[in-house]
């Protein structure tokens, strides 16, 4: 029996044009993606606007409680934290900002729990801070795939780089080789292309 995927991806500053650059073009994967990206509120619809442009994944604003599905992308709203309770359902929770930030990459990638039955993906694109650093450490505990964007595709390196500095950090990739590594790790609905 094939393994459920949940690949969670953090950025920062420069995020929304690298994610435009990974998104175009992506097939519907089987994977359930979260995004979360440091914005404003006002920023949370257009960037659903852009991905959902970009990508055959069906994009949407991440709501409380909903369960987890593959080939959805969930954007995380902006000013509440993130967290997949049981590594099947989506919790939206009011707290204290962490790497002062929220929602919080941290936050979000150390809510999964060890499963064998689900493949975990982590991805730290461009962005100041250290936020992911600790969270890349964790899913690479759960024995889960990580990705940091590359120096010269980012373009701020801060949370890239101390995702690296943590040496959990499996694959340091520009956006068009981090997408790449997503389709052959969660495969995608080749059905449709038939």
């Amino acid at each position: 029996m094939e393994r459920r995927k949940i690949v969670i991806i953090g950025s920062s500053a420069g995020g929304p044009h690298v994610l435009g650059e990974i998104f175009r073009g992506m097939p519907k994967l089987r994977a359930s993606l979260i995004l979360i990206q440091h914005m404003p509120r006002f920023i949370n619809q257009s960037l659903c606007d852009h991905l959902r442009a970009e990508t055959e994944m069906t994009v949407k604003m991440a709501e409380h409680k909903e369960g987890l599905e593959p080939g959805v992308l969930y954007v995380a709203p902006s000013e509440i934290h993130i967290k997949i309770a049981l590594n099947e359902r989506i919790l939206l929770e009011r707290g204290d900002k962490v790497n002062f930030v929220c929602p919080s990459i941290d936050v979000a990638m150390m809510s999964l729990r060890p499963d064998p039955e689900v493949q975990f993906m982590g991805i730290i694109l461009t962005g100041m801070g250290r936020d992911g650093a600790k969270g890349i450490s964790h899913i690479k505990k759960l024995g889960g795939i990580t990705i940091a964007q590359d120096k010269e595709s980012s373009v701020i390196f801060g949370m890239p780089d101390e995702a690296i500095q943590t040496g959990h950090v499996d694959w340091i990739l520009n956006p068009s080789r981090i997408r790449d590594k997503m389709i052959a790790s969660t495969g995608w609905d080749r059905k449709k292309y038939l």
